[in-house]
């Protein structure tokens, strides 16, 4: 049958009608999801910032001393200077992701190892660990807790790689400082990465001394801060951030991305 000219125009009327009148219904459950996804963003906010004053005061106070935690059978002694798992998701999310990659015999980096977690679970499955801190009392408890937990482990202090031997790990897993401030104590470096990214910028220009072209590099963050920032340091010394995973947690989302060297353009 041949449609003519004014069977074609009625046609995309009543599809055209049919296409709003079905959008205006879906309208309020559209309206509905935005309404509670702002309302669960708006909760999330609530809720980070009442646990900001009212559970962190807490927490601080219980990590003013040195406490000892266990986790599968690890035991570690940490003192208030050093970076305390239990209270922090990001050292188990990236435990648990380097769990599930093969490590018996491979050479493995813990940059900035601080509280050794990650360290000497890896160094139970196998792998050959090094693991690094600019904190000389982390430094302290990281050789005392290997040598509690039977757990051979090399050692080193330092700032990034500044006293790493050169040569090529299978995997870096990097925990960071993250926070733009400049760090002025041992403690402060767990958390801040200098006003302008010092940090990340040092890493980038240190990296690639020490990975080969199956090297895997981990690095997990927040979205607390500046992604962006770090991201475009990375591609300035060519390099390129991938998100691999995503982690949500109650007030907190984290990120675990591995880098690469960006291919020659």
């Amino acid at each position: 049958m041949m449609l003519t000219f004014g069977s074609a125009v009625d046609a995309i009327i009543i599809n055209s009608y049919s296409i709003i009148k079905n959008t205006i219904e879906l309208f309020p459950i559209i309206l509905s999801v935005h309404f509670f996804t702002v309302l669960l963003h708006t909760l999330r906010k609530l809720i980070k910032y009442l646990a900001g004053k009212t559970i962190q005061p807490i927490v601080a106070r219980y990590l003013s001393q040195t406490r000892v935690y266990t986790y599968n059978s690890i035991k570690l002694t940490i003192p208030p200077d050093v970076f305390h798992p239990a209270f922090f998701f990001s050292t188990h999310l990236l435990l648990r992701y380097i769990s599930g990659i093969p490590l018996s015999q491979k050479k493995l980096l813990e940059l900035g190892a601080g509280n050794g977690l990650i360290a000497m679970s890896t160094a139970r499955m196998g792998a050959i660990v090094t693991a690094t801190d600019i904190n000389k009392n982390a430094i302290k408890y990281l050789a005392d807790n290997a040598a509690k937990n039977q757990l051979p482990l090399t050692i080193i202090y330092s700032n990034l790689f500044d006293h790493i031997p050169v040569q090529q790990f299978d995997i870096i897993a990097i925990n960071p400082p993250y926070y733009k401030k400049d760090p002025h104590t041992d403690a402060a470096y767990a958390w801040y990465c200098g006003g302008n990214g010092e940090y990340f910028v040092k890493l980038f220009q240190q990296l690639g001394s020490y990975i080969g072209p199956h090297s895997q590099v981990l690095m997990i963050l927040s979205e607390d801060c500046d992604i962006g920032m770090i991201a475009s340091l990375a591609d300035r010394a060519s390099y390129s951030m991938s998100l691999i995973r995503s982690y949500r947690r109650l007030w907190e989302r984290l990120y675990l991305y591995t880098i690469t060297s960006a291919p020659a353009v």
